[in-house]
């Protein structure tokens, strides 16, 4: 059968993490099972009878028991995260056996495949802290937002995290551009246009083009310029539950979509030119953040000429906003941009240094974080829920 191993070893999903544990001798079931898998990104290994102690039984993150199978595993040992799967969830003896194996829930197909396709890929894809996402958006047009978001990402890739920078501004020319990939290998956001529900992490990942040691998602040259609201709820969801750093651009306008991205940022960051002019722009821009981010900081960004412009503090008392720094005019960074030269990677630059302060104060998580526990086996009281019977 494609799509699955039959061997002692756990399979593996695209970015080399162990797949779930399949025991069923039920083709039908094991079809079903393989989709589900193939949904969630990840390569699952199959067994037609009871494990072998010390291998997959122990080693995957996850076992898929068919109610064919489920007798014959009472000598297999505890463990957490087993899912036993069937055609009824309300048969008596399916549910006697679950006890007997300590399964954390009976699944009924196909009411339960939603549910199931979400915990393989929990399963698989661990549940460490999600990423720290930084939201940047301009006070008005012009005002180094996107060159500010690519630098964020830049530096925070360069100290080693797991960083993914977002292109949410349709209409901003790429940031694949700025960061002088555009002809480098990989998916853009067309491709994921009509993504819903949920996308693997790993696969996501994968699949974008690699620049600087970061992965971007970023708009080709072609004519769409729309993003439908569930697809960035998907992609960033899935972005940020592989850890490390997300950053995303987006535009002034606050529309369904921008929404559904602010929705998921930690922390907004408005780039605000140091004059007036700009403050009554940037009002009018922080007013549609603010009604769905609660943490929105200014930056107040230099002017060129000798005239330094607004204090930081007098932008952040005018905008009613905490000041998250000040980012000076740097003279040579329009020459380096010009010359292909990407937004921070100069470490000695005002706009490098900037970025690094700012994730010395906002530190990204680290693998090391506390995990979220993940459901327990544990001792199941079997509540009856739709799509099948959880612990």
């Amino acid at each position: 059968m494609a799509g699955s191993r039959t061997d002692d070893r756990p399979g593996r999903s695209e970015d080399g993490r162990a797949g779930p544990l399949i025991l069923t001798e039920d083709e039908r079931l094991l079809d079903d099972l393989l989709r589900l898998c193939a949904a969630a990104g990840v390569l699952p290994e199959v067994g037609h009878g009871p494990p072998a102690r010390g291998g997959a039984w122990e080693a995957a993150p996850l076992v898929i028991v068919g109610a064919d199978c489920a007798a014959r595993l009472r000598a297999a040992g505890r463990r957490e995260g087993v899912v036993l799967a069937g055609r009824d969830a309300d048969d008596p003896a399916l549910l006697h056996r679950a006890v007997a194996i300590g399964a954390e829930r009976v699944l009924a197909l196909p009411d339960g495949e939603r549910w199931l396709v979400d915990r393989i890929a929990d399963a698989v894809e661990g549940a460490g802290p999600p990423a720290l996402t930084v939201g940047v958006v301009g006070g008005r047009g012009g005002a180094g937002a996107s060159t500010l978001a690519c630098a964020l990402a830049v530096t925070a890739a360069r100290t080693g995290a797991r960083t993914m920078l977002v292109d949410g501004d349709p209409l901003g020319g790429g940031l694949d551009v700025l960061l002088g990939g555009e002809k480098e290998r990989g998916l853009r956001w067309p491709a994921f246009s009509e993504s819903r529900g949920r996308v693997a992490g790993g696969a996501l990942a994968e699949s974008l083009p690699l620049l600087h040691s970061l992965r971007v998602l970023s708009w080709d040259r072609g004519g769409e310029v729309a993003i439908p609201p569930p697809a960035m709820r998907s992609v960033l969801a899935a972005a940020r539950r592989r850890g490390g750093v997300v950053v995303v651009d987006l535009p002034r306008r606050v529309d369904e979509t921008v929404a559904e991205a602010l929705a998921q940022v930690d922390v907004g960051l408005l780039v605000v030119p140091a004059e007036l002019r700009a403050i009554a722009a940037a009002r009018r821009a922080a007013a549609g953040v603010r009604a769905v981010l609660g943490d929105l900081r200014t930056v107040a960004r230099g002017v060129p000429g000798p005239d330094p412009g607004l204090p930081p503090d007098e932008i952040a008392r005018l905008l009613e906003l905490p000041p998250a720094g000040e980012l000076g005019w740097e003279a040579g960074l329009l020459g380096d941009l010009s010359r292909g030269v990407p937004p921070g990677v100069n470490p000695r630059g005002l706009l490098a240094r900037f970025c690094t302060g700012f994730w010395e104060r906002v530190p990204v998580p680290s693998e090391s974080s506390p995990r979220r526990p993940r459901p327990s086996g544990g001792r199941p009281d079997f509540t009856a829920v739709r799509g099948g019977v959880r612990a």
